[in-house]
Parts: structure tokens; C-alpha cells; sequence
């Protein structure tokens, strides 16, 4: 079946869980009038998929596709309906790789949510190349991590070569302020990378280097950003950052993939900024020591915040470097929902019809959002997904 012929535009795998439910809410909010949009539901259970098309008020002519992440049969008929697969099932380390196999295979566009360094270096040297033979679009990371600071670095680095014919040889991305929680997807996913890794020395070692998701025989050696430290220059303490093991490795990747638009020997360091004095310097001491995420009492899968804390959540993350003439150059993206549901539902939705409808001259292969649909889906954030891109001065 031809990509023109598919009956979806896309399909959304995992759509009873809780950020599934939340992405179905905000196509039917959305794109209910949008005759450009044909999406699906698809999960184990059709009970349960009726239950939450009717819970979450989307349109009964929404069709329902019922496929479990382990019958391999039915996620090639899936995929075959479709131009692009958008899936919340993870860990995806634990469930993913079947799903992935069968777009690779029917050479159908994917996007997920996955923060799992290690599972993505393994699917990328095992589908690469099919990929590309299949035509199949591989994006990873649509939501949190990795979209507002790949895209970020992107939005920056492409206005300072506009003004200096040269791009910025060290950025610091640095989440100034955020409301609201991550994901219990995230919190399952950190714990089934550490218990991998922990039990792996070559996974540890893949988690350790982050260069891992690009040519680890190009780059310089890169920043830590895992200990607290007052930075002078923005007059506050900064802490380390929780995503930033899997949001540098995306960054990278995409330089890479961009053919070194940062250059071979860019540097990128993510931390939080916690404030002055001595009270910025507690804060940052205790996020250093806070393991919570990664603990038993983390957020769960399926669990998640009520619809008001997901509308007052908020982030605001800053990307600043000093370029080549001498001067500084500086960027925000700003979400107006939390990070780890309201805003990541939307991102991937995005994401998935960015992948379906801006993409024909992309080839097959594994992407980064940087890599597959900057400038587009910048613009469709900017319009659609109260995502606000903005330079500083």
C-alpha cells in the first residue's frame, strides 16, 4: 500500500494509558475539523479503547485497532495502514523493539517518547540500515526529552551562523525555571536503563559516553554538568539536570546527522539553574541528592497529574554560548504546561503529523527531531502547542 493510499495519516499505539489518552484528547481538541488528519486508536483491549474514546470525548468515527506490542502479525497490519506510527508504550527498551521492527519493515514513519540511551544506540546500529532501504522514518525522543532543547540548540545555532558564518563552539542549556512532574513512563524508563546497565558493563559504558548515539570517533570531550557549581556568568548556582543524559547524546546526534552544523568539536552541557547565595547553593545540593525519580516511590506508569496541575505546569529553558566576534548569544523555549504530560502530548501529536505530511523529501533512517523537521515543527509548536522559541539579548 502506497503512503498516498493509507487509510491513516497516523496511528496512536498505547492510546488507553495516560499519556495515550491525553494525546487522543488533543487530536479530537485539535484537528476534529481537520479532514488532513486521519488518525486511528490502537492498544490491546477494545473494551478499554471504547471506555476512553468515550472518557476523553472523541469522535465515535475515530476507528479503534486492536494490537498487542507482542503479536508481531497484528502490528504489521497496523502498520500497514498507516503513513506513521506514534507510540507512548514504554519502557521501550521492554516493549518497543517489536513495534519498531514492523515500520521499519513496512518502511512506515515512528515517533515515540523515548529517553533510553542505550535501547536507541542498539536499535540504530540494528535498523539503520534497513531504515534507509525501507524508507522508514525513525524519530526518537518527541516529547520532553528531547524536543525543547534539540530544537532549541537548533533555533540558536542557526540564527548566530546567520550573523557570524560560524556556530557556537560550546553551549550551556540551562532550564531556568519548571513546574510540574515527569512522566511515570520516564521514571520506568531510568529504572530499566540502571538496572540494565548495572548488570551490563558495556551498556554502562554506552550511558557514560556522550557520544554514544553519534560517530564516537568525532568530538571534543565533553562538559559533566554532574555536580553543583556557581556559574559567574549567570550569576547563579546551577545543579545537575536529570534529562540531560539523554538530551546531550540527542543533541550530538543531530549535529551529527546535520553534518556537523556545530562543528566537530562542539560542546553542550543541560543543568538547572537554582539562584544566588546560599539558599541557590541548598537547592542545588539537594537536587544533586535527590534519587526520587529513580526510586520505588517515583511516579508509576499510567499514573499522572490531575488536568489542573497539567495546566498550570510550566518550563522555561535558556541556551546561551559566546560566539567567535566576541559576543553572546542567547535563546529560550518556553512551554505553557507541565513537561512531562501536557506539553509532551502535544510535542509528539505534532511530531507524528510533522512525520506524515512535511517530511516526502526525507529519506529512510533513524532521526532526531533536529534532524527529521526542524524548521517545520518549530512552526506548528509556535502555532499549535503553546511552545514559545525566542532569542535573547
Amino acid at each position: 500500500m502506497s503512503q498516498e493510499a493509507k487509510k491513516f495519516d497516523l496511528v496512536v499505539f498505547g492510546a488507553t494509558g495516560f499519556t495515550g489518552r491525553l494525546v487522543a484528547e488533543y487530536l479530537e481538541h485539535q484537528y476534529k475539523n481537520d479532514s488532513n488528519v486521519k488518525w486511528a486508536m490502537a492498544g490491546r483491549s477494545l473494551q478499554k479503547l471504547q471506555e476512553v474514546r468515550a472518557e476523553m470525548g472523541v469522535s465515535e468515527a475515530v476507528e479503534l485497532i486492536v494490537a498487542d506490542g507482542d503479536d508481531e502479525n497484528a502490528l504489521a497490519e497496523m502498520t500497514k495502514q498507516t503513513k506513521v506510527v506514534l507510540t507512548t508504550v514504554g519502557p521501550y527498551q521492554l516493549y518497543g523493539e517489536k513495534l519498531l521492527k514492523a515500520c521499519v519493515e513496512n518502511g512506515v514513519g515512528y515517533v515515540d517518547l523515548c529517553g533510553e540511551p542505550t535501547w536507541m544506540h542498539d536499535m540504530i546500529e540494528k535498523y539503520q540500515s534497513k531504515a534507509q532501504a525501507s524508507g522508514a522514518k525513525i524519530v526518537f525522543s518527541c516529547g520532553f526529552d528531547s524536543i525543547p532543547f534539540d530544537l532549541g540548540i537548533h533555533f540558536l545555532q542557526k540564527h548566530v551562523i546567520s550573523e557570524t558564518s560560524k556556530p557556537l563552539s560550546y553551549v550551556k542549556g540551562r532550564v531556568r525555571k519548571m513546574q510540574g512532574t515527569f512522566s511515570g513512563g520516564t521514571a520506568a524508563s531510568l529504572k530499566a536503563t540502571l538496572k540494565a546497565a548495572f548488570a551490563n558493563p558495556e551498556i554502562m559504558k554506552v550511558l557514560r559516553n556522550p557520544l554514544c548515539l553519534a560517530d564516537t570517533n568525532k568530538g571534543a570531550e565533553q562538559p559533566n554538568g554532574d555536580r553543583p557549581y556557581y556559574d559567574e556568568a549567570l550569576k547563579s548556582w546551577s545543579a545537575p539536570f536529570v534529562m540531560a543524559a539523554i538530551n546531550t547524546k540527542n543533541v550530538h546526534r543531530s549535529n551529527m546527522l546535520n553534518n556537523y552544523a556545530y562543528g566537530v568539536d562542539f560542546k553542550y552541557d543541560e543543568m538547572m539553574l537554582t539562584g544566588p547565595g546560599e539558599k541557590g547553593e541548598a537547592i542545588a545540593n539537594h537536587i544533586t541528592n535527590d534519587k526520587s525519580l529513580g526510586s520505588d516511590g517515583g511516579p508509576k506508569p499510567g499514573e499522572g497529574p490531575s488536568k489542573e496541575e497539567r495546566e498550570n505546569g510550566f518550563y522555561d529553558v535558556l541556551f546561551i554560548g559566546e560566539a567567535s566576534d566576541g559576543n553572546t548569544y542567547a535563546a529560550s523555549v518556553i512551554g505553557d504546561k507541565d513537561p512531562g504530560y501536557g506539553s509532551t502530548s502535544k510535542m509528539i501529536t505534532e511530531s507524528a503529523i510533522c512525520l506524515a505530511h512535511e517530511t516526502e523529501a526525507l529519506p529512510g533512517g533513524i532521526y532526531t527531531p533536529a534532524s527529521a523537521f526542524p524548521e517545520a515543527l518549530i512552526a506548528r509548536l509556535q502555532k499549535h502547542a503553546g511552545i514559545k522559541f525566542t532569542l535573547e539579548s
